[in-house]
């Protein structure tokens, strides 16, 4: 196991399945003290198991600031502090445009957009505190960058905004030493994705030059390099892991 994250602590959300428990697991596998927050408490007691024998899971809904600030509060007391935060909670409906109605609307930004803004609040003070060695990265989505068809108009502009957010907080944070970046998954093999049926598979790995889904590891690997030391002048970027399918 490779050190550079001992003493460190992470606190990472939706990662109770997915792209959230890989990234979990890379930090904790870095050294790091981790944090899992999920709605889900049941998928997020088998997480924090596979994560690292000293994960603490923590049952919130990020889009509750109350829930929100419990999930810090309670992070730091059992580990001394907060070093990284990972926003990665998202919901990620396939409604058709025509098709969304306002609950839906709100509640998707509510999860992917207001759920970050408020992590990103209630663990400022700590970020700030640890300087240099402080991280946030929010797990956007290629969507946010090119807009999507196959997912729903919500989500894209969601992760659009989270583009934009994590930008502004990196001007903000650049004199405190810490770093505000984002990481841009492609379509990723996820439960979602399983889900599909063979053709549309198909359909969607024919649009990606490198002609397959990211893995969830592949996204965290971006992830545990953006929280480490080798990328401490990194800010205000968004690193792209998408096989291919947007070139900027």
């Amino acid at each position: 196991m490779s050190e550079y994250l001992v003493g460190r602590t992470a606190l990472v959300t939706g990662a109770a399945r997915g792209i959230g428990l890989a990234i979990a697991s890379a930090l904790a596998g870095g050294g790091a003290n981790v944090a899992l927050v999920d709605v889900d408490a049941a998928a997020l007691n088998r997480a924090a198991r596979l994560a690292s024998q000293d994960a603490l899971p923590i049952q919130a809904d990020v889009s509750r600031r109350d829930d929100v600030q419990r999930s810090v509060d309670t992070t730091v007391e059992r580990f001394g502090g907060l070093d990284i935060l990972v926003n990665n909670a998202g919901i990620c409906p396939l409604t058709g445009f025509a098709e969304i109605d306002e609950n839906e609307w709100d509640r998707v930004l509510a999860v992917n957009l207001k759920g970050a803004f408020l992590c990103c609040q209630a663990a400022l003070p700590y970020l700030r505190r640890s300087g240099r060695q402080g991280r946030i990265v929010n797990v956007a989505s290629v969507a946010g960058q090119m807009g999507g068809v196959a997912i729903g108009a919500h989500y894209a502009a969601s992760k659009a905004g989270l583009i934009g957010l994590s930008k502004s907080l990196a001007r903000l944070l650049a004199a405190d030493g810490v770093t505000v970046n984002c990481v841009a998954p492609g379509t990723t093999e996820t439960d979602l994705t399983a889900s599909w049926s063979e053709s549309v598979k198909a359909s969607v790995r024919a649009q990606i030059p490198m002609g397959r889904f990211i893995q969830a590891e592949e996204v965290a690997k971006a992830v545990e390099f953006l929280c480490s030391p080798m990328a401490g002048a990194i800010t205000g970027a968004t690193i792209d892991v998408n096989a291919g399918l947007l070139m900027r």
